[in-house]
């Protein structure tokens, strides 16, 4: 019953769909219908989405996904997260967080738009139809199975030996599949011929949106990686790492290249291309991970899609370019852009080197697949790599946060660039001297240092010359003049704090890297080792029958000159369906993490194998990740200062006003 009426409402999601996308481009079509098939879908896709979540926790084994990845020992909790542990799950629930945007968009985006929401809505339930359509053939998670088995397998062992794994996937799927939003607004603003300054508002709010899920997607997944894998590291350059962070590059670019449109009327054409560009990456990404042609811990096993995922890359791709070239008549630059030393060239600058990045990183992730498929060689493309490539770029980047704040839009003059850039260029200098005199082993180490001291400056001196603006004005508190500053400029000083996240990931990727210590030690019961000044004393090993697995850990005493403060307890999981252990490290996280990971032991619990890594600041990505998702929330919200009407696309931007924008500079900085 259960696996019938997933499969009926997966079959009419798919006729839905299609019924949607048709209602919508005809030119009979209505806004109305178009929003009625987008929340029957969601509706018909929730129903399929509850029935699988019912046949795994009935472990009704007659279902394929729930004889694939279902399991009578596994705990409930990982029993319902394994909805998205294998390749037919993982689509199901991509259909229906993407069904979830489309009704989101229907109900939420402002009528007035138009044939601009129609076809936006057109072109999510086309791209949704194209994973329906998954659904209901190669990837379907309701086949039937038999004879029905007794029990299965369970999840992938990795994926049920963390709670980060119930918040990192979905985290994930919000963000790669939130950027199917904005890419549907530019298809239809093309569509419906509008590049005013209309579908620019509504597309970045909603890639800011999808951009904060994917950002905290990563972050969770750099922990998940540090917390499970052992090997006390959060960044490998895997390739589906990789496949992650490509798209929020270029959205990154984009979020900073449409202020250049909307205040300058330049890059139309560009920063459609990024918003292409990214929903294309976020594609690519799933055919990478769902299609079996490369090697990751994160990948699923290899299904028959591929040739699915590179028919839809290739068609939409042509589809896009098309309608690019048919509207580039309506994607003319209005302005130009007329300072070297201004905003609007610091971000063109920001986006060419993100564009590198992506490009780097997309060199380096496909060689191997188009080296084995042309020559027939295996070849291994690793972090040395990626780090001598993008640690220049990532430099380059890391200066341009701090410069960027201090120029003005238009042209900066000299005395005011001097004055801005005054302590941002004091904090690189004592930095460089703090780092000459601690002796720093790494020259890009050092350089990240004194560059993020530079762009911390830099970006901290906005706000604090907002607040000293508003006091002298209005006579306000510190606390007082902060609140109203950022309220009513969110969307600039979101931005900020969001850099300031940025410097502090930044930051802790650079000292972990560079003061990164190992170790690995052989110690009997009742035995010390001296590790970077911590005495780690084996205290006993332990087995445990778990319903799921069968557990053995090891009890370490930490002490510090010679005073027990911590009791840590690394672990190796056993599972059936593995025969290779899954290890659960011990961290004891603060400003430096002691890390231990056990290796190996003696069967008689007589002594074990313990690797210890001493990493400092590595919390500081932790924070860097939360306070960038904080800076992206308070963007997000709408501005309380009542804003003029947007200038249209018929309208020249005020290149004959300076002085309107000098008084529009101010208003930012003092809030009134």
């Amino acid at each position: 019953m259960t696996r019938l009426l997933g499969d009926l409402a997966v079959a009419a999601a798919l006729a839905l769909s299609i019924g949607g996308m048709i209602a919508s481009f005809r030119g009979g079509g209505t806004l109305a219908q178009a929003k009625r098939f987008s929340l029957l879908v969601f509706g018909a896709l929730t129903v399929a989405a509850l029935a699988m979540i019912v046949a795994l926790v009935t472990h009704d084994f007659s279902v394929g996904y729930v004889a694939q990845v279902g399991s009578r020992a596994t705990p409930l909790f990982f029993t319902v997260i394994s909805l998205w542990s294998a390749l037919e799950g993982s689509i199901l629930f991509w259909g229906w967080v993407l069904a979830f945007y489309t009704a989101l968009v229907a109900w939420g985006a402002p009528d007035s738009l138009g044939a601009l929401k129609r076809y936006a809505l057109g072109t999510m339930l086309a791209v949704g139809s194209f994973f329906f359509l998954l659904l209901v053939g190669p990837a379907s998670p309701f086949l039937p199975v038999f004879p029905v088995p007794a029990d299965g397998p369970g999840p992938n062992p990795l994926l049920q030996n963390h709670i980060l794994m119930a918040i990192h996937p979905p985290l994930l799927y919000l963000g790669y599949v939130g950027m199917t939003v904005p890419f549907a607004f530019a298809v239809g603003s093309l569509l419906a011929r509008r590049t005013d300054q209309a579908w620019i508002s509504i597309t970045r709010r909603w890639t800011i949106s999808a951009w904060t899920f994917l950002s905290l997607a990563i972050v969770a997944g750099m922990w998940w990686s540090y917390e499970v894998l052992g090997w006390g590291g959060y960044w490998a350059w895997d390739p589906v790492e990789n496949a992650s962070f490509m798209p929020w590059l270029t959205a990154t670019a984009f979020l900073h290249s449409v202020m250049v449109q909307e205040r300058r009327g330049v890059l139309k054409t560009w920063n459609v291309s990024l918003i292409v560009s990214t929903f294309l990456l976020t594609i690519l990404g799933t055919f990478l991970t769902r299609s079996g042609v490369l090697s990751s811990v994160h990948a699923f096993a290899e299904g028959p899609i591929g040739t699915y995922f590179l028919a839809f890359i290739s068609v939409t791709l042509v589809l896009s370019l098309t309608l690019l070239a048919g509207r580039s008549d309506y994607l003319k630059s209005e302005g130009s852009l007329e300072g070297v030393a201004s905003r609007e060239t610091a971000f063109l600058v920001n986006n060419l080197l993100l564009a590198a990045f992506t490009f780097t990183v997309l060199l380096g992730t496909l060689f191997p697949l188009v080296a084995e498929a042309v020559r027939g060689v295996k070849v291994s493309v690793g972090g040395p790599f990626f780090d001598r490539m993008t640690l220049p770029l990532c430099m380059a980047l890391l200066f341009l946060v701090g410069v960027g704040p201090a120029l003005p839009w238009r042209s900066a003059k000299p005395e005011e660039l001097k004055r801005k850039l005054l302590a941002p260029s004091i904090a690189l200098v004592v930095m460089a001297i703090v780092c000459v005199v601690i002796g720093v082993p790494s020259v890009y180490g050092a350089v990240a240092f004194c560059f993020g001291a530079f762009a911390l400056t830099g970006n901290l001196q906005e706000y604090v010359v907002g607040i000293m603006a508003r006091r002298k004005a209005h006579g306000e508190n510190p606390a007082v003049a902060l609140y109203r500053l950022v309220g009513a400029n969110r969307h600039r000083y979101g931005g900020y704090l969001s850099h300031v996240g940025v410097l502090m990931l930044a930051v802790g990727v650079a000292a972990s890297s560079t003061y990164r210590k190992e170790h690995e030690q052989t110690l009997k019961v009742g035995e010390s080792a001296m590790v970077a000044g911590w005495e780690l004393r084996l205290e006993k090993l332990w087995g445990a029958d778990e319903p799921h697995r069968f557990v053995v850990g090891a009890d370490i005493q930490v002490l510090k000159d010679g005073k027990r403060i911590d009791t840590m307890d690394p672990r190796l999981n056993f599972y059936r369906s593995r025969q290779e252990p899954v290890p659960t490290p011990a961290v004891r996280e603060a400003w430096t993490d002691l890390y231990l990971n056990l290796m190996a032991f003696e069967q008689d619990g007589s002594q074990a194998t313990i690797s210890v890594v001493v990493e400092p600041l590595v919390i500081w990505i932790w924070m860097g990740g939360g306070i960038v998702a904080l800076g992206a929330l308070i963007a997000m919200w709408p501005d309380r200062r009542k804003r003029g009407p947007k200038r249209t696309s018929s309208s020249t931007p005020s290149a004959r006003e300076p002085k309107r924008e000098e008084e529009r500079e101010l208003v930012e900085a003092g809030g009134d």
